[in-house]
């Protein structure tokens, strides 16, 4: 009647639908419920082009990427007259009134659609019912990482797409157009991996409570850059290990020199290898780059340990040494390099050492060095430093302990063969 068509009129609350709304029959239709519901399931097409990997993080154990994600699908109650046989193109505000799918990402953390300068999202419709939707997207998902050969390792990880609510009875996920589906940009790099490929896969997922899914999988590989931590890890190690080999060549009553060494080259390794741990998770299993660094740090503490027997084997010698030349001839004949460890000055095989006891030695030089004139003095000193020139070589070949002439070919050739060894086993 009229008088309804008035009351109408002057409803103010409700809003007349958009144009676009009206071509599309939007309110002749509840979008609540899916295409063809009652009927078999309905395809739904996915593409993915991957723009970026943003970050990939070993102690999170997890990446970020960022992909544009579309869908195809046909629903009927979509089509409309159109005389050219154009499709229209929306923005996200239809996407509230009419149905689209609920893909999810599995094992995700954080995800978002871009927003900038407005909400990244795009419904196409075409003529038939068919309908394009996409958009851009950026994702934190697990990934579940062997580190036992890091960092000569290689990553194996994948985004998984998958319908909440629609299992495969009432909806069917597919690539769109196969291996083809996914896209990657040329200038996609890290810097610490080298991508080597993208695949894509499909496969079930099943749930107890609600039964089986079809479910979608972006595959990639990231093998690890090498070049890194040569420089920060391996490398230091090994001249760390090298330092620790000078030791066996200075002279075996050198205690200052070689103890202090021995201590800074231990310390050294300890950094490096806290430095290491430090940008890892903490896993239950043992990494590749932790047999290279505590095999380094045993190499370095055993030649510490090594100068350690040196030392104690030398002292005892010496002492049975004294104790003959005692019995023999009833007093103590100290060489010149024996008289330097007890009193700290070099002595010239020139000069009288053989004396009753050591304190006499030192009584009768002190009083020499008082009687003497100042022109004996310089002619002892000239004396002292050209005699010290000559024999030094001497003096260190003829005082080195025989582990240690042992220790220098032992300790490179089996870090040599180790390193072989480990090398030939991770690459």
């Amino acid at each position: 009647s009229k008088r309804e068509i008035k009351m109408r009129k002057l409803d103010s609350t409700k809003v007349r639908p958009l144009k676009s709304e009206q071509l599309l029959h939007i309110e002749d239709h509840d979008f609540a419920l899916r295409p063809g519901f009652g009927g078999s399931p309905i395809p739904v097409g996915i593409d993915v082009q991957v723009e970026s990997i943003d970050s990939i993080s070993e102690v999170d154990m997890d990446f970020t990427m960022t992909l544009y994600l579309r869908h195809y699908w046909k629903d009927e109650r979509l089509s409309f007259r159109s005389n050219k046989n154009k499709s229209m193109t929306f923005d996200g505000r239809l996407i509230k009134k009419i149905w689209v799918p609920d893909v999810f990402f599995v094992h995700s953390k954080r995800s978002f659609i871009h927003d900038t300068t407005v909400e990244n999202v795009m419904l196409r419709v075409y003529p038939d019912g068919n309908v394009l939707f996409s958009l851009r997207i950026t994702v934190s998902a697990m990934c579940f990482m062997d580190f036992s050969r890091f960092p000569l390792d290689t990553q194996n990880c994948s985004l998984e797409l998958e319908s909440y609510a629609y299992n495969e009875d009432d909806l069917m996920l597919y690539w769109k157009h196969g291996n083809k589906s996914l896209s990657t940009d040329e200038h996609i790099s890290l810097s610490q991996f080298f991508i080597e490929e993208f695949s894509a896969s499909s496969g079930l997922a099943f749930y107890s409570s609600t039964g089986w899914y079809n479910r979608l999988f972006i595959n990639f590989a990231l093998r690890r850059h090498i070049f890194f931590f040569v420089l920060q890890s391996y490398f230091p190690a090994m001249l760390m290990v090298m330092l620790s080999w000078v030791s066996f060549w200075i002279d075996r009553r050198a205690v200052p020199a070689r103890v202090s060494l021995g201590i800074t080259t231990v310390l050294t390794m300890s950094t490096i290898m806290t430095g290491v741990s430090a940008s890892m998770p903490q896993v239950s299993y043992i990494k590749a780059v932790d047999v290279y660094l505590w095999i380094s740090f045993l190499f370095v503490f055993l030649s510490v340990i090594e100068y350690a027997a040196v030392n104690y084997l030398t002292t005892i010698e010496e002492r049975k040494q004294l104790k003959k030349k005692g019995k023999a001839s009833g007093m103590y004949s100290i060489d010149a390099v024996q008289a330097m460890a007890f009193d700290g000055c070099f002595h010239d095989t020139d000069v009288d050492m053989d004396l009753t006891t050591f304190s006499d030695r030192c009584e009768e030089n002190e009083t020499r060095a008082r009687s003497a004139s100042v022109s004996n003095l310089d002619t002892t000193h000239i004396k002292r430093k050209r005699s010290l020139k000559g024999n030094v070589g001497r003096i260190i070949l003829q005082n080195n302990h025989v582990i240690d002439t042992y220790s220098r070919i032992i300790f490179p050739s089996v870090y040599i063969v180790f390193n072989f060894f480990y090398w030939g086993l991770y690459l």
